[in-house]
């Protein structure tokens, strides 16, 4: 049992020699033994934990997934036993964008995933999968707002689920030092006023 412990522990760390590289030298960067470079270990010994390039990168793309779940679970239950709905969304939407490093490096790695999945059917499915999952919880909670009370009657639950997931358009001006955190933040804080009665 403790050996896998340490099999997993050894594979988030050569994860997250990956995110460093994506972040420090960029994704064309991005091969089996730079990981192993930045992990500090031989190109067999990474290779003992990840037979292929798309072993290494469909695990971290999971890691990083499951991290921001992490920190978006551990927001949710900081606002307390019955959280109003609009600070729900402003956790999710807030923690899918490069505001802090943790965030930075995942957030990264989705758009990683989304342009690998162009190109590799195993990565689309998957990419398509998680995508609708999110979109499928935002949109639940918008329509249990809207059964609530705290969302007009008249809004469509569809339509507002696809423009609050457009504000995590916020990542590329973000990365790309075209928007400030604090304006995404006030844009997203905007929205969710306009959203909610």
């Amino acid at each position: 049992m403790p050996k896998q412990v340490d099999h997993r522990e050894r594979r988030e760390e050569i994860a997250r020699a990956l995110w460093r590289v994506v972040e420090q030298r960029g994704v064309a960067h991005l091969s089996v033994r730079e990981v192993a470079r930045e992990a500090g270990m031989s190109h067999g010994q990474l290779q003992h934990y990840f037979a292929s390039r798309e072993a290494m990168l469909s695990f971290a793309m999971d890691f990083a997934s499951e991290q921001t779940s992490l920190r978006v679970g551990r927001d949710v239950r900081e606002l307390g036993e019955r959280p109003h709905p609009r600070d729900v969304l402003r956790v999710m939407l807030t923690e899918m964008l490069p505001l802090r490093a943790d965030a930075r490096a995942t957030s990264r790695m989705s758009a990683l995933f989304v342009l690998e999945a162009l190109h590799n059917e195993n990565f689309h499915a998957r990419a398509r999968e998680g995508m609708a999952q999110g979109r499928l919880l935002v949109e639940e909670l918008i329509r249990q707002a809207i059964n609530d009370g705290r969302v007009a009657p008249d809004r469509d639950p569809v339509i507002e689920t696809h423009l609050l997931l457009a504000l995590t358009g916020f990542s590329a001006l973000l990365e790309l030092g075209v928007t400030e955190p604090d304006e995404a933040r006030a844009a997203i804080d905007h929205h969710l006023d306009r959203l909610f009665l």
